[in-house]
């Protein structure tokens, strides 16, 4: 019996070893969108952004958003170019990429029907290099610079939890007299199997920007 315990003990401390050594290394591999820090007020973070490049999508629910979303860099565009969301990949005849974190979502309209996800791609990728989407429900859309206020937390991001942050947000800046120029947004910059306790999620609202993003035709 007591074998059979410490057997159980030992694998369990095993993966559990295993797991956290995952989340460090999807965390320090993934490749995320430079920014500016501006200030921090009462632990939210006001950020600069330059101009990013997103692939974005609106669907019914999550998991169809990010299937489209997924397929895109996987290889559903115009230049077949293979995106990996961890790490850069080989394929013949397409070009290597590394996606950038986070990941980012909103609902679709006000009542909350449908969700609004993107994809930022990394940094050297512009207006007239990004791939073309080969799928009419998946767009490029460019992201004029623009101040961005952000508050940050871990562990699993459910609805509750993201209104609760949201809410948060909001009454900070409405108290330091900072307009919303936009609704919030979840962004998330881990993958589905790093563990919660190491997970990094942020409520996002703009707060300033130089004009409104643009989608690219192809």
């Amino acid at each position: 019996m007591r074998v059979a315990i410490k057997a159980l003990v030992v694998g369990g401390t095993v993966a559990l070893a295993g797991w956290i050594g995952w989340g460090l290394y999807s965390s320090r591999t993934a490749e995320s969108i430079p920014y500016e820090h501006r200030e921090t007020i009462d632990g939210v973070e006001l950020r600069e952004y330059p101009e990013t490049v997103l692939v974005e999508t609106t669907a019914p629910n999550q998991r169809a958003a990010f299937r489209r979303l997924f397929d895109y860099i996987s290889g559903a565009n115009q230049g077949d170019e293979s995106i990996s969301m961890t790490a850069p990949v080989e394929t013949e005849g397409g070009t290597s990429i590394s996606m950038t974190a986070p990941v980012r979502s909103a609902s679709a309209d006000e009542s909350g029907d449908g969700v609004r996800m993107a994809f930022y791609l990394p940094p050297e990728y512009g207006p007239d290099t990004a791939p073309v989407p080969t799928d009419s429900n998946v767009r490029l859309v460019v992201e004029p610079p623009k101040t961005v206020a952000v508050d940050q937390f871990s562990w699993y991001a459910p609805d509750w939890r993201v209104r609760r942050h949201a809410r948060k947000l909001r009454a900070t800046l409405d108290r330091e007299g900072i307009d919303a120029r936009s609704d919030y947004s979840l962004l998330r910059y881990n993958d589905p199997w790093t563990p919660p306790f190491m997970r990094r999620n942020e409520v996002a609202i703009d707060v300033a920007d130089e004009g409104s993003p643009i989608e690219i035709r192809g």
